[in-house]
């Protein structure tokens, strides 16, 4: 008894897929560019899907117009191409677009001189709060004792007497290893203190172009590694991929499952030069990448040429 063809397998369309599928399709929607995504996400239940997809939208611009020609646009676009049923497409606006260039207005120039962009400088709160707690408590207590003797006629406290016994035979000009180590320790938390104070910090955050003059902007590294992760993967034979992101230098680390080995790494090196490109960073780092082949990998077969 021979099965149907139709019956033989089954198909499955990726929640993934219908995820790329509904935020190009948002994209679509309204003029070239006009429309932005952001953390969208999707489910396949059988032969049902359901989209939910943030996007920014340009400003000004009536929302609820939009919103609804946007959401409109996913559900059809993402049924027709999936063959999937969309009963249900949520748009979520996130953010306005403010465009420089708008009718009757003049375009604001980007200013390449005299801008020089630079990391913000970090308050570094936690370390100057912790020493300056610290430095009071000890401060006060010894402040306290020095009061109550000279005011109060009391005796010293037995501690601060022992101590200073203590400073008196184990001075590092006795010899003595404890008095060397707390001078070593005391040397040591000076020269971090003042590392701190003289350096900016925030070492995880990237200076991006100044387009305008007192207009400072930032991107954190992991959000360009994440920026780099996600355009690798889309790529075709690309399973897995790895991105570290320094601050002079981007090192990429995919493996290949399929396809030539060298059209993959240029395709590769091409995307993650143009994602570095779209984060707008004052200084590009430099691009490292590390294409692997995984164990089932195989090398294409190449068709014989007649002479």
């Amino acid at each position: 008894m021979s099965v149907p063809a139709a019956d033989r397998g089954a198909t499955k369309v990726a929640d993934r897929a219908v995820r790329r599928i509904a935020e190009r399709a948002a994209t679509e929607a309204l003029a070239p560019g006009e429309v932005r995504t952001d953390r969208s996400a999707a489910s396949v239940r059988g032969r049902r899907a359901r989209v939910d997809v943030a996007v920014t939208l340009p400003y000004p611009t009536p929302l609820d117009e939009s919103g609804e020609r946007v959401r409109s646009h996913v559900a059809d676009r993402t049924a027709r191409l999936t063959g999937l049923a969309v009963p249900s497409a949520r748009v979520r606006v996130r953010e306005l677009d403010v465009r420089a260039a708008e009718a009757g207005e003049p375009e604001a120039q980007e200013v390449t001189g005299g801008v020089r962009a630079r990391r913000p400088w970090s308050a570094r709160r936690v370390p100057v709060a912790v020493a300056a707690l610290v430095a009071a408590t000890a401060c006060g207590v010894l402040l306290y004792d020095v009061l109550s003797v000279h005011a109060a006629g009391r005796t010293p406290a037995r501690w601060r007497a022992d101590f200073m016994e203590w400073l008196a035979t184990h001075g590092p000009h006795r010899g003595v290893w404890p008095g060397a180590a707390a001078a070593f320790a005391v040397l040591c938390l000076g020269v971090w203190l003042m590392v701190l104070a003289v350096t900016p910090g925030f070492r995880d955050r990237l200076p991006m172009r100044a387009s305008l003059p007192d207009v400072h902007a930032v991107v954190d590294r992991g959000t360009v590694a994440a920026l780099l992760r996600e355009a690798v993967s889309g790529l075709p034979g690309i399973t897995r991929a790895r991105v570290r992101v320094g601050r002079r230098r981007v090192t990429v680390r995919a493996g290949l499952a399929f396809g030539e080995i060298d059209a993959a790494r240029a395709a590769l090196t091409e995307t993650a030069e143009r994602t570095l490109a779209s984060c707008g960073t004052a200084r590009p780092p430099r691009l490292r990448v590390r294409l692997r082949t995984e164990p089932a990998w195989r090398a294409p077969a190449r068709r014989g040429v007649d002479g």
